[in-house]
Formats: C-alpha cells, structure tokens, sequence
C-alpha cells in the first residue's frame, strides 16, 4: 500500500488508543533531576546555564511583575525544544505538528495575559486598540482591525509553529525519498542529494529550537503588554 508523505502527521493509535498522550509525557523522562549536592555534573551545570540565559534574555525588558511566568515560560520552551528534536528521528511521531496541540498551548497562555492586563490596567489595555492620534474618521475601523488583530495572536502562534515543522518535515522525507530512489540510477547525484538532506537535518535542529524560541519569546511579548 502506498503512503502519503502526510501519514507522518497522523497521530499513531494502538488498539485505537491515540497514543498523542503518551508521546507528550515520556520527554519528560529525559530531563534530569536536580541534586542537592553543592557540585553537579556536566548535564545539569549546562542545564542550569541555559534556563539562567533563557531567562535573562526574555524577562529583562518585562516588569517584576511579570517575573512570575518564569517558571511557566520556560518549563514550556525546554518542552517544546525536546518535542521538536525527538520529532526528527527516525520512526518517531512529533507532537507539534499537530495544529490542536499548538493551539492548546498557544489559546490558554494569551488569554491569560489579556485578561491580566484587563484587570490589572484596564485604561492601557483597552487603549492598545486604539493609537494615539487617530483621526476621528478612522476610529472605528481601526478599533475594529485591532481588535482582529488581538484574537488573531493565537491562532499566528499555533500555526507558525505547526507550519514550519510541517515544512521541514516534508522537505526532509521529499529529499530522502530522492535520495534513494536516484541511488540504484545515479549514485553520484544521489550521494550529493544525501549530503544536501544532511545539511538539511542540521538545518530543522536549528528550526526546531528556534520555533520554541519565538514562540516563548512572543507570549512574553505579550505579557509585557499587559503587566
């Protein structure tokens, strides 16, 4: 039976059981504890060097307020990043393909901050629909357009997400699919086909963490707004 390079995007079932639940929780096996020992070894001191990173270079412009979405933030980026790579293996299901799970991340996250910016400063939150200066005329069609543009927010993170690793997904199985079918004709092309599809692996690793990394770094943006 032929498959459709987009079988890969199926969430795999087991005695009709999606297993999507299961892919979601084992990464989380991975992470190593923290010790109470005052010298860690290698992974942990490298751990603790990029959440310390991570968080001096999302929440420095945000407010003392805001710093309680430390933890969230980036528990949720590590999480993403390891979905993403895990993802690029072989015979694996990534779970953040699926556009479901982008938006059930992405949906609570950005409803939270607007309504703490509606209840901590309801004046400045409101007033994010309309610029300063608008003329007369316009206000209604621009408080109309912003007010689109907040709910779309989103349904951008959801699918700017899933969009890309969708991408680099296909693209990935377009040119191994090239790769070994040129090889029994061309190995020569085929080789530098393969070689290309290396580069290209290299290449989704660094998608894979930079996608977590702006959707994080876009829901602070967010926050901000509203602390």
């Amino acid at each position: 039976m032929m498959l459709s390079f987009f079988d890969q995007f199926m969430s795999p079932t087991y005695m009709g059981v999606p297993l999507i639940a299961l892919a979601i929780t084992l990464p989380w096996i991975l992470y190593p504890a923290p010790t109470s020992r005052w010298i860690n070894n290698r992974l942990l001191t490298l751990q603790g060097w990029f959440i310390n990173r991570l968080n001096q270079q999302i929440f420095l412009p945000i407010n003392q307020g805001g710093h309680k979405w430390a933890i969230l933030l980036t528990s949720l980026m590590i999480f993403l990043i390891t979905l993403n790579i895990l993802g690029l293996l072989p015979y694996t299901f990534t779970p953040t393909t699926q556009l479901s799970l982008n938006m059930a991340f992405a949906v609570p996250l950005w409803l939270a901050t607007v309504i703490i910016g509606m209840r901590n400063q309801p004046t400045a939150a409101l007033g994010h629909l309309l610029p300063e200066g608008t003329p007369t005329p316009l206000i209604p069609v621009l408080i109309i357009i912003e007010t689109i543009s907040l709910f779309i927010r989103p349904l951008a993170l959801g699918v700017r997400l899933t969009a890309n690793l969708t991408a680099g997904h296909l693209l990935i199985q377009l040119i191994a699919t090239a790769a070994f079918v040129l090889l029994p004709m061309m190995p020569t092309v085929a080789i530098l086909t393969a070689t290309v599809l290396f580069l290209l692996t290299l290449l989704e690793v660094a998608v894979a963490m930079i996608q977590a990394y702006v959707f994080v770094l876009l829901l602070s943006l967010y926050l901000q707004e509203n602390v």
